[in-house]
């Protein structure tokens, strides 16, 4: 072994002989805390988002092209401020043409109900029958007596006959008696047939009047047809109206545009959302919580929001309350890719809080933030820090406490805790020291040197 090899060793041995009597001496340099007397409130810590509870949508009524929307995102409207328009030409159009069919329905109805024509033929046709019945009357008196005039000639040729077998009358008185005879049986039938005939045509003449009044009743079964019709008409012109209406797209609330779906002219269907509103003074914020945390949550239960978003760190932040909670969970993967059964809570600012939060900043949906629901507090409790305790081997707490200058194992039973504190409810008392975050290899009995208590 040279010189220089000697003397390495020489520092070796030297340099551990002097840090085992260092140790030994001194102790292992560990963090310690001690057991105090003070308030503890549990919380649930998680990340959240604003939100708005409801989105006021501004959707194409019908299908149609709407004109180019001028509104930008961060923008202010006001309730029945017109923040889209469809095309007015086509809907002018529209209502001209169901307006059109309308009067064209009205004037036909106008006409039908007219009867001047056939009320003044109906007092023509009974004016007829009128004149049937006096001509059928006057054709039964000339039957009448062409029927005694036949009877007179037939008589009066057989009178004639005899007076000529007598030659009291001559042959000549026979022949125009004979004749006279003839004449008056052909004027009789001619009469018959007349009259015939006349009852024949005053049958059909009854009918005229009859027929002029189903006429008329014809005419209201149409007017009838073209009053629904009309009603129709008036029906379509009435939607067209409410179409022209609609075309004027106007905001439902008071609030700003939270998105703006178009920008330029287009034909769009009907139900496509053209712009999104939202009041930002209902802004509240929702959290995802772990579902063993959510089952000790509670509506009501005081919440402190923090975040840059708020401007506001941990401790003093603004003050909110928990709203509801979601009664379903679903499944949600960490940014470690750790699947995790996860609950939505709402969280509601403080009364005035979300307004002077608007007047000094700019916040609005989807702001990330942090919310911390406190679930219970006391007033009074025993406590060490939250990197004092750790599970012993059967998977209760315990502790490193200091004493007489060794670490000591010291089972103990907590209380309410959160990130910050843990309540000790057996196991330590007030003045106790504790080590922080003691290592996984520190031993029990292991002599230490407190540097900060």
């Amino acid at each position: 072994m040279n010189r220089w090899s000697f003397v390495g060793l020489l520092v070796v041995v030297v340099g551990g002989a002097l840090a085992t009597y260092f140790s030994m001496s001194s102790g292992l340099p560990v963090q310690t805390a001690k057991v105090t007397r003070g308030p503890i409130r549990e919380f649930v810590d998680e990340r959240g988002k604003t939100r708005l509870p409801e989105d006021h949508l501004v959707t194409m009524p019908f299908a149609g092209r709407v004109e180019a929307i001028d509104l930008i995102e961060g923008q202010a409207v006001t309730a029945g401020q017109i923040v889209a328009r469809i095309s007015a030409t086509d809907s002018d159009q529209e209502v001209a043409e169901a307006k059109a069919a309308v009067d064209r329905l009205e004037a036909s109805l106008v006409e039908n109900d007219d009867a001047t024509v056939e009320q003044s033929t109906r007092e023509q046709a009974e004016l007829f029958v009128e004149s049937m019945i006096a001509t059928v009357a006057a054709a039964e008196a000339r039957k009448i007596a062409g029927k005694s005039r036949l009877d007179y000639s037939e008589i009066f040729v057989g009178r004639t006959r005899k007076l000529a077998e007598t030659g009291a009358e001559t042959q000549d008185d026979l022949d125009k008696a004979e004749l006279s005879y003839v004449e008056s049986q052909i004027d009789y039938r001619t009469d018959v047939l007349t009259v015939e005939a006349l009852k024949s045509m005053q049958a059909a003449t009854k009918l005229l009047p009859r027929i002029v009044t189903e006429q008329i009743s014809k005419k209201s079964l149409s007017g009838a047809v073209i009053r629904q019709q009309k009603q129709e008409a008036e029906a379509r012109l009435r939607q067209a109206l409410t179409r022209q209406e609609r075309s004027a797209m106007k905001s439902p609330v008071d609030g700003v545009i939270l998105e703006r779906a178009i920008t330029n002219e287009q034909y769009l269907a009907a139900g496509a959302t053209l712009l999104r509103i939202g009041r930002l003074e209902q802004l509240e914020i929702e959290a995802d919580v772990l579902s063993e945390d959510v089952v000790q949550i509670r509506p009501r239960d005081p919440v402190e929001i923090y975040g840059p978003a708020v401007g506001a760190t941990a401790g003093h932040g603004v003050a909110g309350s928990v709203d509801r909670i979601y009664p379903s969970g679903f499944m949600k993967i960490s940014s470690l890719g750790v699947e995790q059964q996860r609950v939505t809570i709402v969280v509601r600012f403080a009364d005035g809080v979300l307004g002077q939060l608007r007047a000094a900043r700019e916040i609005g949906v989807d702001y990330r933030v942090r919310v911390r629901v406190f679930t219970e507090e006391r007033a009074d409790a025993l406590l060490v820090p939250r990197s004092a305790i750790f599970r012993s081997v059967d998977n209760g707490w315990e502790v490193f406490a200091v004493r007489r200058n060794r670490a000591e194992k010291q089972a103990v039973e907590v209380g309410l805790m959160n990130d910050e504190s843990v309540e000790i409810i057996s196991g330590l008392a007030a003045g106790d020291a504790v080590i922080l975050a003691p290592e996984s290899n520190l031993e029990v009995g292991t002599r230490v040197a407190v540097s900060g208590a």
